[in-house]
C-alpha cells in the first residue's frame, strides 16, 4: 500500500511560500522606496538633454547622501518610536565646526573628524538623556536641544566661511570607476553602523520598544540603554552627514533654514522607506533611498520647469500620503487583532 506524498509537499510549498510572503512584507518599504526611486531617477536622465552623464550622477549621489545620513539619523530614533528634532541641528553644527577643525594637513585632519564625530555623539547622547532620565517626551526634548545645538553653531560660525581640507573633500565627492564615493560612505555606514547595531542586543530591543514599550518592560528588556544607543548613534549618523556638507561646500554656515529643511526632509525620507511612525519597523537601508526619492522630487521640478518654489508643497503631499498609507497599515493590524480576540 502506497502513501501519497502530495499533501506533504503541498504543506512544505505552502511554508515555503509562506516565509517567502513574510519576508516580502517585511522589506516591502524598501522595495517600494527603491522602485519609486529608480523610476524617478530614469524619468530624470531621460529629460536631461545630455542624459545620465557620470558628472550628473555624482552630483545627484552627493546631493542624495547628505540627506540620506540625517534620514539614517532619524530613522534610530522613529524605531523607538520617537522623534528626533535636533539632528537638521545636529547636522548644521557638526558642519560648523568640520569647516573649523577639520583642515591644515593629514594629522590634524583626523583629529579634526574625531572631534566632529564626538560632538555628534554628545549631542546624541544629551537628547537620550533627557528623553531616558528627565523623562520629557522626544517631540519636546529634541526641540528644546535643537535650539541649544543651533545656538552653539553660531558661536562657532557667526559668519559662512570656512575651510576643510582640500584632498579628504576631493576625495569624499569623486567618483572612481563611476561610483559615487559618497554613496560608497553610505555602504560604509549601512556596513559597520546599522547592520551591527540591528543584530546587537540593544538593536533588537530598540524595535521591541517600538512595537510595545510596556511589553518590552515586562520582559525585561533594557529599554533605557536601548534608547540612548539609539539617540547616540543618531547624533552620531547626524555629524558624518554634516563633514560631508562641509566637504562638498568647502565651508560651514550656521543657517536655520538648512536645518529646519533636513530635519523635516528625513522625516518624510523615513516614512517613503518603510519606516513606520508609530515605531517597532523601519530600516536605515529604506531611509537610504526615501532620501534618494525626496531629492529626486527637486530634481524632476527643475527639468519639467515647475517652479522650484512649490517643492515644499510637493514634498508635503508625498509626506502626508505616505503618513496616511503607514496609518491604514496600523489599522488593519488592529483590526485584525481585535477580529483573533
Amino acid at each position: 500500500m502506497t502513501v501519497s506524498s502530495e499533501p506533504a509537499d503541498l504543506v512544505s510549498r505552502q511554508k515555503y511560500f509562506g516565509w517567502v510572503g513574510r519576508l516580502s512584507a517585511a522589506q516591502r518599504g524598501i522595495l517600494i522606496a527603491m522602485l519609486i526611486f529608480a523610476s524617478m531617477f530614469i524619468v530624470y536622465g531621460w529629460k536631461q538633454a545630455a542624459g545620465l552623464t557620470p558628472n550628473m550622477i555624482n552630483t545627484a549621489a552627493n546631493k542624495g547622501a547628505l540627506l540620506a545620513l540625517v534620514a539614517m539619523a532619524q530613522t534610530l530614533p522613529v524605531i523607538t518610536r520617537g522623534l528626533d528634532l535636533s539632528v537638521g541641528a545636529t547636522f548644521v553644527l557638526a558642519n560648523c565646526l568640520a569647516s573649523t577643525i577639520v583642515v591644515d594637513g593629514p594629522i590634524a585632519t583626523t583629529f579634526g573628524i574625531f572631534g566632529v564625530l564626538l560632538l555628534g555623539l554628545a549631542c546624541g547622547a544629551v537628547n537620550g538623556l533627557i528623553i531616558v532620565y528627565g523623562r520629557l517626551q522626544p517631540l519636546i526634548a529634541t526641540l528644546a536641544t535643537s535650539a541649544v545645538y543651533f545656538g552653539i553653531a553660531l558661536a562657532v560660525r557667526p559668519q559662512p566661511g570656512g575651510s576643510v581640507n582640500f584632498e579628504l573633500a576631493d576625495f569624499m565627492t569623486r567618483s572612481s570607476f563611476a561610483v559615487p564615493h559618497s554613496v560608497l560612505l553610505l555602504l560604509a555606514v549601512v556596513v559597520f553602523i546599522w547592520i551591527p547595531y540591528r543584530r546587537s542586543v540593544l538593536g533588537r530591543a530598540a524595535f521591541a520598544i517600538g512595537s510595545s514599550e510596556q511589553a518590552a518592560y515586562m520582559s525585561g528588556i533594557p529599554i533605557n540603554r536601548a534608547k540612548m544607543l539609539a539617540y547616540t548613534l543618531s547624533g552620531l549618523l547626524a555629524s558624518i552627514g554634516g563633514i560631508l556638507l562641509t566637504a562638498l561646500t568647502y565651508s560651514g554656515a550656521a543657517k536655520m533654514s538648512i536645518a529646519n529643511e533636513y530635519t523635516l526632509n528625513s522625516i518624510g525620507a523615513v516614512v517613503i522607506g518603510g519606516t513606520s511612525l508609530f515605531g517597532g519597523v523601519g530600516s536605515a537601508v529604506g531611509s537610504i533611498f526615501g532620501a534618494f526619492v525626496m531629492r529626486t522630487v527637486g530634481d524632476l521640478l527643475i527639468v519639467f520647469d515647475i517652479n522650484p518654489v512649490l517643492q515644499p508643497l510637493f514634498v508635503g503631499v508625498v509626506l502626508l500620503v505616505a503618513v496616511s498609507l503607514g496609518s491604514l497599515r496600523v489599522l488593519r493590524i488592529k483590526n485584525r487583532l481585535h477580529i483573533y480576540r
